[in-house]
């Protein structure tokens, strides 16, 4: 005999909301998914982008499939703005020189002396993850082929 609270069955925990009983996901769980998405989202495994994008948009199908029933939006949200500042990073390290990263940065519509202040900026990885908000945003991940998991949670979720 356990509190509602404490039981965890099949990666669901329970809690009660207005006098029912619902499902979320558990801690645990949580920790698995995003130590998937740290493997699929690492800088150094050498994966091409396409190979990437592909395994990413089956993780997330499958996990937000499996997970469809619980009250998670929330912790989408979270995840889906970690993920793409993840995504950005893996990005910027494939943009090795400064001329390339300009030339990129330009494409996207950056005005000369942003994308030249941006270019030869010698912060690391996930601080320039951070910088590129503005410029590579959830659109334009979206068209690089990586799902937003809330958008799919959405269109599956049962609740």
């Amino acid at each position: 005999m356990a509190h509602i609270s404490k039981v965890k069955y099949l990666g669901y925990s329970f809690y009660r909301y207005k006098g029912k009983c619902r499902f979320r996901v558990h801690p645990k769980s949580v920790t698995k998914m995003k130590n998937k998405i740290r493997e699929l989202t690492d800088r150094n495994n050498g994966m091409s982008n396409a190979k990437r994008e592909e395994k990413y948009q089956y993780f997330v199908r499958g996990w937000v499939n499996y997970f469809k029933l619980a009250d998670m939006k929330g912790l989408l949200t979270r995840v889906d703005e970690w993920a793409r500042r993840r995504i950005r990073a893996v990005y910027w390290k494939q943009w090795k020189k400064v001329r390339t990263r300009y030339r990129i940065l330009r494409k996207l519509k950056l005005e000369h002396w942003q994308a030249i202040k941006l270019a030869n900026n010698r912060c690391g990885y996930w601080r320039m993850a951070e910088m590129l908000n503005t410029i590579l945003t959830k659109k334009i991940i979206a068209k690089l082929g990586y799902i937003s998991m809330l958008d799919y949670y959405l269109i599956v979720c049962e609740n």
